[in-house]
C-alpha cells in the first residue's frame, strides 16, 4: 500500500478539519494593512488581496472541497451499485434501457454537462454534490454491471433468487462484498474527480459563492494577482494536487492488489 499517499491524504484531512481549532485566525477577517503579504511567520501562507489569512482560508475551504469530493463519490457509487447490479439481476428490457441511459450520459462531455446544470441553479455545497453525483456515476455503473453478470451466475445467488430473498438484501449483503475491489477503486477515483470538478466550476465562477469558500474559489481569486502574489494561487492548487495525486496512487495500489489476487 502507498503509505506515503495515505499519510499525505490523512494530513490534509487533519489540517482541514482539526487545524481551525489549533490555528484560530479568522478566515473572513479583512485587514487593510496586510494586503498580499508573502508567506511569513505571522501569515504562514501569506494573505490575499483583501488581507485575509490564506492558511485559515485553505483550512475552511478544504472542508468544503473534501466534503463535496467524498460525499459526491459516495452517492455516485451508491447509484452505480444499485443500477449496475439491477441491470444484471433484471436483464432483458431493463438492461437495454440501462445501457441507453448510460450511453446517453456518456455522449455529453462531463464538463459541459456540469456547466449546463449549474447554469440553471444557484450553486451551493449540496447542489454541487447533487450535480457532480448525477454526472459521475456512469463509469462505475458499467464496471459493476459487467462484474455483476458474472456474480449472478454463481450457484448461491441462484439459490437466493429461488428462495425469493428481497433484491435489496441480495445487492447489499451478497453482491457488495464481491464488488468491493471495484467499489474502492471507483471511490478513490471519484473523490479526486469530484474535487477537480468542483474546483473547475469554482475557478470559472460557477461554483461555491462567497462568503463560502473552497480550494477552487480561492484559486480563482488569485488568478488576477498571480504575477505579483504567486502564493494566493499556488497553495490552493498545491492542496488540490496533493489530494488528487494521493488518491490516484491509492487507487492504483488497490487495483494492482486486486489484479494480483485474480491471477492467483
Amino acid at each position: 500500500m502507498p503509505y506515503k499517499s495515505i499519510t499525505a491524504l490523512c494530513g490534509v484531512i487533519f489540517i482541514s478539519f482539526i487545524g481551525p481549532f489549533l490555528y484560530t485566525v479568522d478566515p473572513l477577517y479583512l485587514n487593510s494593512k496586510a494586503i498580499l503579504l508573502p508567506p511569513s511567520w505571522e501569515h504562514w501562507f501569506g494573505t490575499d488581496r483583501l488581507g485575509r489569512d490564506l492558511l485559515a482560508r485553505l483550512m475552511l475551504g478544504g472542508q468544503v472541497s473534501l466534503l463535496i469530493g467524498f460525499v459526491s463519490a459516495l452517492i455516485s457509487i451508491l447509484i452505480g451499485l444499485f443500477y449496475g447490479v439491477s441491470a444484471a439481476l433484471l436483464r432483458g428490457g431493463y438492461d437495454k434501457f440501462f445501457i441507453i441511459i448510460v450511453d446517453l450520459f456518456l455522449t455529453f462531455p462531463t464538463l459541459f454537462l456540469l456547466l449546463t446544470l449549474v447554469s440553471y441553479v444557484n450553486a451551493s455545497i449540496w447542489v454541487l454534490i447533487l450535480i457532480i453525483s448525477i454526472t459521475g456515476w456512469m463509469g462505475t455503473a458499467r464496471l459493476i454491471r459487467s462484474e455483476s453478470f458474472a456474480i449472478a451466475m454463481k450457484p448461491f445467488i441462484r439459490i437466493l433468487h429461488i428462495g425469493k430473498v428481497h433484491p435489496l438484501k441480495i445487492i447489499f449483503k451478497y453482491y457488495t462484498p464481491l464488488l468491493a475491489p471495484i467499489i474502492l477503486v471507483s471511490f478513490t477515483f471519484g473523490v479526486g474527480g469530484a474535487i477537480l470538478a468542483e474546483s473547475g466550476l469554482s475557478f470559472l465562477g460557477l461554483g461555491i459563492i462567497a462568503p463560502q469558500m473552497s480550494w477552487g474559489s480561492i484559486l480563482s481569486g488569485g488568478k488576477e494577482v498571480i504575477d505579483i502574489a504567486w502564493w494566493v494561487s499556488f497553495f490552493p492548487g498545491f492542496m488540490i494536487f496533493i489530494v488528487t495525486f494521493a488518491l490516484m496512487n491509492i487507487s492504483n495500489a488497490l487495483q494492482t492488489r486486486w489484479n494480483q489476487k485474480e491471477i492467483r
